[in-house]
């Protein structure tokens, strides 16, 4: 079995060794790049990505994970469990430490490619996605611009809300994103609704968790087990049509001004690289009712939440002409969130749910206790109240076309090497013509 190595530091990679590279040998992030026959799976390394596939055909690879990692997607990986991810990344880091053998060094290289010259595709088929509600600071100031006597409902401490959205709608970043139309609050009582494109499209700055094992219908994950049900996460962008979704809402919840696009981010950072940005659960308020003994465990608020730095930026059409860089509107951190991922987890399959392979389970708007970092234009122009005044001068209460958003992520710790997790862009276009 590959020798333990995940927190060796330094690759032969030189770029990997930059101190501010997103991807240095301790994150090894996973994603898929388009080749002539379709997609290879690949892993990222400083400014290159190491083509799996290739590294398999060469024999680097033990023999139980050459079949998987030829596989276009991950779910055949991820559906070894917790042992084989491990086996992986403890093979891999061992091909790119900086003491790897110069005969390994020199196969490896023939599978390394530029980053920056690869279509990234995603690497994971999601059959479900389910989005929660769990930033209690994202929640209240919503609450109070729609219902200010009464902010948080009274379930919202109890219960880790969530709606199920549209896993077939989940793009790669760098997709463009089409405006969409819906029907829109009528200004009049009485009079009917109109249909037409949405004048409030929004952001949402999320992290996405991938499940990586499935659970029997029937049978629910216990709290403390649900950490290794999780392969890894990305940030996420839930793009939300503001005045579709407000005509629409009441009573099941969110239909279409959600569920016709929501942006994935192309990189997986594994769980095992995050194990050094652990951190306590968000400490609740005194007045605040303990978590049901099904989403109470010690060991999660000791270590369930993740310290990650989350940034949304703004380019617009007059930026990109006069050259100016992408301008940063909120910052946020998941330490933050009042429900951890495996609370999530366990609340969702506490009915007996079958979770499957590759289901995205996202966190909802992460923001933060400041209207600076808010994580979405809801929130940060108050429902359109106060636009936010850009660099050029130009303001924004919600979305135009040719507008793009980019999310960013990454954490560091003392004593551990920074990690990024790339970014999720994606740009608004003009709506498609109806035929």
């Amino acid at each position: 079995m590959a020798k333990q190595s995940s927190w060796v530091s330094e690759s032969w990679i030189a770029s990997a060794n930059d101190p501010d590279a997103d991807f240095p040998l301790t994150h090894l992030p996973y994603g898929a790049f388009k080749v002539t026959e379709g997609q290879h799976l690949c892993v990222a390394i400083g400014s290159s990505l190491v083509d799996l596939y290739q590294c398999a055909q060469f024999g680097l690879f033990p023999k139980a994970l050459i079949e998987p990692c030829c596989q276009p997607v991950l779910n055949p990986l991820m559906s070894l469990g917790t042992t084989s991810w491990m086996f992986l990344r403890d093979t891999l880091t061992n091909l790119l430490r900086q003491d790897a053998p110069s005969k390994v060094q020199k196969v490896v290289e023939t599978a390394l490619y530029p980053i920056s010259e690869a279509v990234l595709l995603n690497p994971v088929n999601i059959p479900n996605y389910t989005d929660f509600y769990a930033s209690i600071h994202h929640a209240y100031r919503v609450g109070e611009l729609f219902r200010p006597d009464q902010p948080l409902l009274p379930n919202y401490k109890y219960v880790p809300i969530a709606y199920h959205g549209r896993a077939s709608s989940i793009i790669t970043s760098n997709t463009s994103v089409a405006r969409p139309r819906g029907q829109l609050r009528p200004g009049t009582v009485g009079e009917p609704p109109a249909f037409l494109p949405t004048n409030a499209l929004d952001f949402e700055l999320e992290l996405a968790f991938y499940v990586g094992q499935s659970n029997l219908l029937g049978s629910p994950i216990l709290i403390d087990r649900a950490q290794q049900y999780i392969f890894g996460l990305s940030l996420l962008n839930d793009w939300s049509a503001r005045d579709i979704q407000a005509w629409e809402y009441q009573p099941l919840g969110p239909f279409l001004g959600k569920n016709f696009a929501t942006t994935i981010s192309p990189w997986i950072t594994p769980i095992a690289a995050l194990v050094p940005f652990r951190s306590p659960a968000s400490l609740r308020q005194s007045a605040d009712p303990q978590p049901l003994p099904y989403l109470t465990s010690s060991e999660d608020q000791k270590s369930g939440a993740f310290d990650i730095t989350l940034e949304a930026y703004l380019l617009t059409p007059a930026m990109r002409e006069q050259r100016i860089a992408p301008f940063r509107i909120g910052q946020s951190n998941s330490q933050g969130l009042y429900w951890t991922v495996a609370q999530m987890i366990a609340h969702h399959t506490s009915n007996g749910c079958n979770l499957q392979v590759g289901d995205v389970i996202a966190t909802g708007t992460i923001s933060g206790r400041d209207l600076s970092a808010a994580g979405c234009l809801l929130e940060l122009t108050k429902n359109g109240r106060n636009p936010l005044l850009l660099p050029t001068g130009e303001t924004r209460v919600f979305l135009q076309d040719n507008d793009e958003v980019i999310l960013r992520g990454s954490c560091a710790r003392l004593g551990y090497p920074r990690i990024g997790l790339g970014e999720c862009c994606g740009k608004i276009i003009s709506p498609h013509s109806v035929d």
